[in-house]
């Protein structure tokens, strides 16, 4: 017996209605996330475009649309990004912790300049530190939902350097104050200057050298304003992922799940980046093909890649010890330093010694 199309009628109405409620009830959800110092970068064209944004936007089935910028489409520096995260006109924004630690000194104890010789102390470091920075961030309005880094932080310069020595009487940007500590124990002279400003001042003599990252400096094109590479790892450039906690607590869980639940993949995928992007930095301004496989192939005019000497690596590990961790503990207040012994301490071997 066939169903009357009048009988059907009701039916088909119902299931419309309650359609159209359900869309109603799942408003679809914009997000403003800025990151990276710029778009070239593979942090930003490997993970946070394919994974934070095109990932959450499918895992969501459309329904969060996520508006990915780097820095420069926002006019951005680096210091602001906190500011804008915590005044709401940015919902995710990330940043080094040392670049926004003007704001919360706390935050540039996490990756303090030459603490991490290796990039794995410095994720163990991080993971440590994130609870505690996260009550630092709560008068800020924000909180840290992911730490990822950038490779290796190494001394870029206009001029052949081989040595620490060297670079005595040299202005080198900085992006940090306890990068600021570091190059003045060595009788340089920093210079704090926004990273997407360097290439100019780099091109132009308003500075010597640059630290950055062997993979960022690339990105940047720095290899045409430099001659030289001293690796020697001052940093990490150790970043996160911040939200501004006002925003976050109007969403309804299980869209918080879901930005968790994707961040959970960015994290990782940032670690293993920087770990690989550091040698492919190096492999790529110097010339080497074979080896280049992530960042920009230097063929015209390579950059010498000189490793740091033993010596140039105790020198930095004393300096470590004796100037920037105190210089840490004085801008951020005498409990710091016993944070810093109680959870910092045990994973790089080094102490605090108050004078």
């Amino acid at each position: 017996m066939r169903p009357s199309r009048h009988g059907m009628l009701p039916a088909i109405a119902a299931l419309w209605l309650a359609t159209a409620v359900t869309a109603s009830a799942q408003q679809k959800l914009t997000i403003t996330v800025v990151t990276q110092p710029f778009g070239t970068q593979p942090q930003f064209t490997r993970v946070d475009q394919p994974i934070l944004r095109d990932g959450l936007k499918a895992k969501s089935n459309g329904q969060i649309d996520v508006k990915l910028s780097a820095w420069p489409e926002m006019g951005l520096n680096g210091p602001e990004v906190l500011r804008l995260v915590r005044a709401g006109q940015v919902d995710i924004g990330a940043a080094p912790l040392s670049t926004v630690s003007g704001d919360v000194p706390f935050l540039d104890g996490i990756d303090l300049a030459g603490l991490h010789p290796d990039i794995e102390q410095a994720r163990q470091a991080a993971a440590a530190m994130v609870p505690l920075a996260n009550k630092e961030l709560e008068r800020f309005g924000s909180q840290i939902i992911a730490v990822y880094p950038f490779p290796a932080q190494v001394i870029w310069c206009r001029q052949p350097v081989s040595s620490l020595a060297e670079l005595r009487g040299r202005k080198i940007r900085t992006f940090g104050a306890s990068l600021n500590d570091f190059v003045t124990a060595i009788g340089a002279q920093p210079v704090s200057i926004g990273f997407p400003e360097v290439y100019s001042a780099l091109e132009r003599g308003v500075a010597d050298c640059g630290v950055t990252g062997t993979g960022s400096g690339n990105a940047a094109k720095w290899y045409e304003v430099t001659t030289s590479i001293y690796n020697l790892a001052v940093g990490w450039a150790v970043a996160a992922y911040y939200v501004n906690i006002a925003w976050w607590k109007k969403l309804d869980q299980p869209t918080k799940d879901l930005i968790l639940g994707t961040m959970k993949e960015v994290e990782p995928a940032q670690w293993k980046l920087g770990a690989e992007a550091t040698q492919d930095g190096l492999d790529c301004n110097a010339g080497n093909a074979q080896a280049c496989k992530i960042h920009t192939l230097v063929t015209d005019k390579p950059l010498k890649v000189v490793d740091a000497t033993p010596e140039d690596k105790a020198a930095l590990k004393k300096i470590v010890e004796t100037v920037v961790i105190p210089g840490w503990v004085k801008r951020c207040g005498s409990r710091c330093g016993d944070v810093y012994n109680e959870v910092v301490a045990p994973i790089t071997g080094l102490k605090f010694t108050a004078n």
